[in-house]
């Protein structure tokens, strides 16, 4: 069975739940899962329960879909993600952007928990990503073309929409913070960096490190979404700090951002046109 007959049949099981197509999804990262309940009028759909669909094992991700709505905006979102460490496959890791797409999302916001490379970052800043740097050793676009999906090679120019960008920065400006941008390095983890390759980060001009968003902000664009993607930075990459990492302080950080989190994306996500 190929790839496009399962997100068929994903979709197929999730449409006849959702009280209306959603215009914008988004995918919470490690610990700021907490989102999925300020959804007015939600509706529940576990993993387990859509074909196809990947399991997400990984400490912090819930497992599930919520639909629902943001103000007026239709919007569907992912209470966990697949990784590549979890032995998942590009094709398996995108598999819900795709999904996401085809139910009629024009637009993605991707959030994730990362490590601050750049040191004007404190732990719980939140950053807008302006481009990023695939260090995974994989692409999710690898292999047969659909070109009913997007074109065999997709322009990643901007990759995270300027326009977009802008709103959020508009936005957390009101809401009293700042919303720096950044660039963001994806490795394949799941073990955390050694000073040495964080130093070779910040020379190739990474600001933040982590082991997602990359795959899912390639396959987006390859289908005509716009994306706006934001990380919390839940802890200094190694070297940073003279401390080790622990992915429960990851955990904990995304808590205590929770509140700045959910007001940001509650601004943002009914602004966002495709």
């Amino acid at each position: 069975m190929n790839q496009r007959m399962m997100v068929e049949m994903a979709v197929a099981a999730v449409q006849g739940k959702l009280g209306a197509a959603p215009a914008v999804g988004i995918v919470l990262g490690s610990g700021l899962g907490g989102f999925a309940g300020e959804l007015h009028g939600a509706v529940t759909i576990p993993y387990e329960e859509i074909p196809h669909w990947p399991a997400s094992t990984a400490a912090g991700h819930a497992g599930k879909l919520v639909a629902g709505h943001i103000g007026n905006q239709p919007v569907i979102v992912l209470s966990g993600r697949a990784h590549l460490y979890e032995g998942y496959t590009p094709l398996q890791a995108t598999f819900a952007t795709r999904v996401m797409k085809m139910l009629g999302a024009h637009s993605v916001v991707i959030t994730n928990a990362a490590g601050g490379i750049n040191l004007s970052y404190s732990q719980g800043a939140l950053v807008a990503l302006c481009d990023h740097i695939n260090l995974q050793g994989s692409n999710p676009l690898t292999g047969p073309n659909d070109d009913g999906w997007g074109p065999r090679f997709p322009d990643m120019s901007e990759a995270y929409s300027a326009g977009y960008r802008d709103i959020a920065k508009e936005a957390a400006t009101t809401l009293g913070f700042p919303l720096p941008e950044g660039v963001y390095a994806a490795l394949a983890g799941p073990n955390y960096e050694t000073p040495a390759e964080i130093r070779y980060l910040r020379a190739i001009g990474a600001d933040l490190v982590g082991m997602s968003t990359v795959p899912e902000v390639i396959v987006a664009n390859h289908m005509g979404m716009k994306v706006l993607a934001i990380s919390c930075v839940t802890n200094m990459a190694a070297g940073v700090l003279d401390q080790k990492i622990d992915h429960e302080e990851v955990l904990e950080t995304g808590r205590q951002v929770r509140s700045r989190f959910t007001a940001l994306l509650n601004a943002v996500v009914p602004q966002l046109k495709g």
